[in-house]
């Protein structure tokens, strides 16, 4: 089945470099071996299938790059890499230890498919992709209480004036508890802490109608109340992109990768269900562009989340759902 919803249109279309924007797209799933997966994806998009190691594939010959299909767990893909000299004992204790652990990780470790940067005309193609991997016997997050598993975004910033950045961050903070409500964040990926919310006093200092800080204060807020990945809206990869050593003085995660995008890690992945697509969170992701470009429209938002911000339970028990889906979403036009 191909999705029929249209993909919204983001209301910058250029990047930083004057050309057209991209977007990666990365989903977990599980109810596929590796082979399964990676053969699909090639078939696809007639790509090559290169194995890098036991636990993942790379998928040559799109002109956007390389596709990955890989089981999402660093330790046990390192292991994948190594030869294992079969007639020694270390190399059969290596053996036993990567068996124990593919045995132990496979009903928790999500299969990956992860995408180059994709021109965002070719964003339709992530969706007959998705109907393709669903037909073949793909899970998603729902399927199983253990399936803690997510879509991610990553749309290519359109500019590195921190103005710009700093309106899609205020944007996404009075926008999250609507797309929180809209994704049906799953228990195990509540559980799990893959995707927090931001701190109260730091979306309350953002939203401040005179918050417009240069980019070296932007980054310093931000790491100064968010030094984690684990943030529905990571802006790390962007920020060490930005400004690498700021980053990096703040911590050594070795898993941020610098690159000049959004990555919004929120919505779940339920790709075995026949009315789920990449349309869903594309589009909820739209709105926060089309809010953060209407400057009055953005501005008034800030200061009517604040005021419900003063009253919690408004805030808690969804008025503000309310209000955003009233006031703050724009029309439906593509």
């Amino acid at each position: 089945m191909t999705i029929s919803v249209p993909l919204r249109s983001v209301p910058w279309q250029l990047n930083a470099e004057g050309q057209p924007r991209r977007c990666g797209v990365e989903i977990e799933m599980n109810g596929l071996t590796l082979d399964q997966a990676s053969q699909l994806v090639a078939d696809q998009l007639g790509l090559q299938r290169v194995r890098d190691g036991r636990y993942e594939h790379r998928l040559t010959g799109d002109p956007a790059g390389d596709w990955i299909v890989e089981l999402d767990f660093d330790l046990l893909k390192k292991m994948g890499r190594r030869q294992y000299e079969t007639d020694t004992l270390s190399g059969e204790l290596g053996e036993s230890a990567e068996e124990l652990l593919k045995t132990l990780a496979l009903p928790l470790v999500p299969l990956e498919v992860v995408s180059p940067p994709l021109p965002l005309d070719r964003l339709t193609e992530v969706e007959q992709l998705i109907a393709r991997l669903r037909e073949a016997g793909a899970r998603g997050t729902s399927d199983t209480l253990t399936n803690a598993f997510g879509m991610q975004l990553n749309p290519e910033i359109p500019s590195r004036d921190p103005h710009q950045i700093t309106a899609v961050l205020k944007a996404f903070l009075c926008l999250y508890d609507w797309l929180f409500k809209r994704a049906r964040i799953d228990l195990m990926r509540r559980v799990t802490l893959f995707a927090e919310p931001f701190p109260k006093a730091y979306v309350l200092k953002v939203i401040d109608t005179d918050y417009w800080p240069s980019q070296e204060r932007l980054i310093e807020d931000y790491l100064n109340d968010n030094p984690t990945r684990n943030r529905a809206l990571d802006l790390l990869p962007l920020f060490r992109f930005l400004d690498e050593d700021q980053v990096l003085a703040a911590t050594d995660d070795v898993l941020i990768k610098a690159r000049p995008t959004w990555h919004y890690r929120l919505p779940n992945c339920e790709i075995h269900l026949p009315d789920w697509g990449l349309y869903q969170a594309w589009n909820d992701w739209v709105e926060v562009e089309r809010l953060a470009a209407d400057t009055e429209r953005l501005e008034a938002c800030c200061r009517a989340f604040r005021q419900c911000m003063s009253h919690p339970l408004d805030h808690w028990f969804g008025d503000w759902v309310v209000q955003v889906e009233r006031n703050w979403i724009s029309s439906q036009e593509i």
